[in-house]
């Protein structure tokens, strides 16, 4: 007999996975682990490929980790990583499942020290923003058309260059003022406010460029500190920034009256464009002549019209002369028409007068026939008077007591004067008084009896 097989007795095997299920698995405890952060370092080995991606190896004294940053994400950047660069990168630590590789998937990066830069700038604005500094009914308006620009920049900057062209291509005759000064450097800031200090104390110029081309955060951070922003604030000139590009921007652009993206766009802010200064002349002189013409045509046609009514003097005296006869003639009219109304008024209320007169004959006899009818109404009158106080006197008669008591009958009263009208509430020996049609008698109660009692 053979044995049972013996399976049970080896343990089971353990699930068994492929290597793409475990760099997945990898993958997601580091994502969930590992949060966002920020990672700092030194760039090599970068290569930007033609897709826009960007693959580099951030490295410092000890170590080194892959990183990638994809296209939609360079291109936020504004400027190209390179090798041998020290960048912050905020990443996310991953894995590249396809050859089990540790990674960083970067977000955003940005080069070693803007952080503390940036600091600086956001608690430098907020503190200068409280003060009022940055408030737009501060902020002055530019003068349609100066006299003379200054410009604050470097001699040797491209930016002078360009706001000089700029001003020679829209008004050749304007005037520009350079109040020259480093724009770059650790002394630049103090130097740019002595030179709008000194700008505004001069009053040579109607408004101020502050400008300068683009760069870095750290080439362009003299224009972030606070003794330049006061003394824009402090100027009496307007002024107006044209820093960098025009995604760039500084605390002098929120300090300043005006801010242009470029200093070609500053220049053309301030100039009034002679191009258009022209054609509007044309405009205006155009609506001149036709307005001129207008009134010149206006005045013609007026001249003719009082032309047309001037007449000679002997003339206007005649036409005078018939116009006061014929008015003559109306007025005469009109008072023989007035005088023969009046009198057929007064013939009308004359009749009236008369038709209206009272007949005293007719009033008299009328008179006499209402005295005899008032007469005769009296005595019907008192008649019918009597005969209603005769009836009320015979009803009175006929209702009085004492008719009854002449009948035969009596009213027997109490000693109170009470009359007895129930013989139920007498007393024995009671004492009564009895009234009849004439006298009366004094009784005493004997004996009384029920109404059924005789």
């Amino acid at each position: 007999m053979l044995d049972a097989p013996q399976e049970s007795l080896f343990p089971a095997q353990p699930q068994v996975i492929s290597v793409a299920e475990l760099n997945r698995l990898a993958r997601n405890v580091l994502e969930r682990e590992l949060p966002l952060m920020w990672v700092a370092g030194e760039i090599s080995n970068c290569k930007r490929y033609e897709s826009g991606h960007c693959y580099f190896t951030l490295k410092d004294a000890n170590a080194q980790v892959d990183c990638v940053i994809f296209r939609n994400k360079a291109q936020l950047l504004g400027w190209l990583p390179q090798d041998g660069m020290q960048v912050e990168v905020r990443a996310c630590p991953t894995l590249y499942e396809a050859r089990g590789k540790f990674q960083l998937t970067v977000e955003t990066m940005r080069r070693s020290g803007l952080g503390a830069l940036y600091e600086a700038f956001a608690k430098l604005k907020v503190k200068l923003e409280r003060e009022g500094l940055f408030d737009a009914a501060r902020r002055r308006l530019l003068p349609r058309f100066p006299r003379a620009i200054g410009i604050v920049t470097s001699p040797q900057a491209a930016a002078l260059r360009d706001v000089l062209t700029t001003l020679r291509r829209r008004m050749p005759g304007l005037q520009a003022v350079v109040y020259p000064t480093p724009v770059q450097g650790g002394a630049a800031a103090r130097s740019i406010a002595a030179a709008i200090g000194a700008a505004s104390a001069r009053a040579e110029c109607d408004v101020l460029i502050l400008c300068r081309g683009g760069g870095s955060i750290e080439d362009l951070w003299a224009f972030n500190e606070e003794i330049v922003a006061r003394a824009i604030v402090a100027s009496a000139i307007p002024v107006v920034t044209g820093i960098g590009h025009e995604t760039d921007f500084t605390i002098a652009d929120f300090a300043a009256d005006f801010r242009a993206p470029t200093p070609t766009g500053a220049a053309e802010q301030v100039s009034p464009d002679r191009g258009d200064l022209a054609r509007l002349l044309a405009q205006a002189a155009a609506r001149l002549a036709r307005s001129t013409v207008r009134g010149l045509e206006d005045r013609m046609q007026r001249l003719d019209y009082l032309s047309r009514r001037l007449t000679h003097p002997g003339e206007r005296i005649e036409r005078q002369l018939g116009e006061l006869g014929h008015l003559a003639r109306r007025l005469g009219a009109c008072m023989r028409h007035g005088l023969d109304d009046h009198a057929w008024r007064a013939r009308d209320l004359g009749q009236r007068l008369v038709a209206g007169a009272p007949d005293l004959a007719q009033l008299t006899v009328a008179n006499a026939e209402l005295a005899r009818r008032l007469r005769h109404a009296g005595r019907h009158r008192v008649e019918i008077a009597a005969t209603a106080v005769a009836s009320a006197g015979a009803h009175l008669k006929h209702l009085s007591p004492q008719h009854v008591l002449d009948r035969g009958y009596s009213i027997t009263e109490t000693a109170a004067g009470a009359i007895v009208r129930d013989g139920s509430r007498l007393t024995i020996g009671e004492v009564l008084k009895i009234r009849f049609a004439s006298g009366s008698a004094a009784a005493e109660v004997k004996n009384k009896a029920d109404d059924g009692e005789r």
